[in-house]
């Protein structure tokens, strides 16, 4: 596994909506996502003590227990009004999720106390809002949120098993929250149609990658432990904004 880490290619908030029109992806730095939502990084980072608690993911087909997860769905409209919708399956297509797609997988809910932190609702909003502007027009979006936590406990994690992928959506946002004690955990991102990509590893949390997923492919890299037989971790928040209602419907 490659150790190297390249910086992500950061991209000032007020060009956001312009780099995810012309390339399909876009990526904040911890500043620029404290910019882009008008509040300080430790409203953010106060978040953080949720990742601790998360319960098994009980749905790898490969056999890991590498992974524990929480879900949340809502809806933010075109007013930015944000509603949290009743507890539902995560559901994918078999064609976006060769691994787990074509099943209704049903993960344990994010804690009240999460959604409804104010930091958490500004951050729905926002990412409503940039799909609107990456779209070109105001309308409702079907907001999932999945909350990751990726170990080493067995040797090796892996962010994405099911490889490079589309999530079948419009846009995806994924943020590091926080990783401690590993090596690996690259994020890779090529176009759906060409040949361009990149690669880059995010360090620090709250590092926030913007994603039109009709444009481009997405993947992170298996993760190990620094030391050989140590415990590591990385800690993602992963929201994805959908048009048409929620897949499955």
């Amino acid at each position: 596994m490659s150790t190297a880490a390249f910086a992500p290619p950061f991209t000032p908030p007020a060009e956001l909506a312009g780099a995810l029109r012309e390339q399909g992806y876009a990526v904040l730095s911890p500043q620029g996502v404290c910019d882009w939502l008008g509040v300080p990084l430790a409203q953010l980072e106060a978040l953080h003590a949720d990742w601790n608690d998360l319960p098994p993911d009980e749905y790898l087909k490969d056999g890991g227990r590498y992974r524990t997860r929480r879900h949340a769905c809502f809806t933010v409209d075109a007013d930015a009004t944000l509603a949290q919708v009743p507890h539902r399956a995560h559901w994918q297509p078999v064609e976006y999720n060769a691994l787990h797609g074509g099943m209704q997988r049903w993960f344990a809910p994010m804690l009240d106390a999460t959604v409804a932190q104010p930091v958490w609702q500004r951050l729905m909003q926002q990412l409503g809002q940039v799909s609107s502007d990456m779209r070109g027009a105001p309308q409702r979006w079907y907001v999932e949120a999945h909350q990751f936590r990726i170990d080493t406990a067995g040797g090796i994690g892996r962010p994405t098993p099911e490889g490079a992928h589309r999530d079948g959506v419009d846009l995806v946002a994924v943020v590091l929250i926080g990783r401690q004690g590993i090596k690996g955990g690259e994020t890779r991102v090529f176009e759906a149609n060409g040949r361009r990509g990149e690669r880059f590893t995010m360090t620090q949390p709250w590092t926030l990658l913007l994603l039109d997923d009709a444009r481009v492919i997405h993947e992170s890299t298996p993760i190990q432990p620094v030391e050989e037989g140590g415990e590591g971790w990385r800690d993602t928040l992963v929201v994805t904004c959908r048009a048409e209602g929620f897949q499955g419907d």
